[in-house]
């Protein structure tokens, strides 16, 4: 695959996340930032499949929702003890 190629499908992820997610930052509730990392998950495995490759961007942000969804997780275990 060639980096121009590379290029377009990391834009065409950034798009997508931006037009269907909120920042990882901006998320208060766990159901909304587990169906975030499902719906990346999927992502990720659809661009495997179907282009043997996945931007390092897709990585970055589904480990940025994973630790906002720690965090949360960290914090109601906190308010219920």
């Amino acid at each position: 695959m060639s980096q121009t190629e590379e290029r377009s499908l990391e834009m065409e992820l950034k798009t997508f996340a931006f037009q269907n997610f909120e920042m990882p930052s901006d998320c208060k509730n766990l159901d909304q930032i587990r169906f975030y990392i499902r719906e990346l998950s999927m992502k990720i495995e659809e661009y495997k499949r179907r282009f043997n490759y996945v931007p390092s961007i897709a990585y970055t942000l589904l480990a940025q929702y994973n630790a906002r969804q720690s965090s949360l997780v960290h914090r109601e275990v906190k308010k219920s003890y």
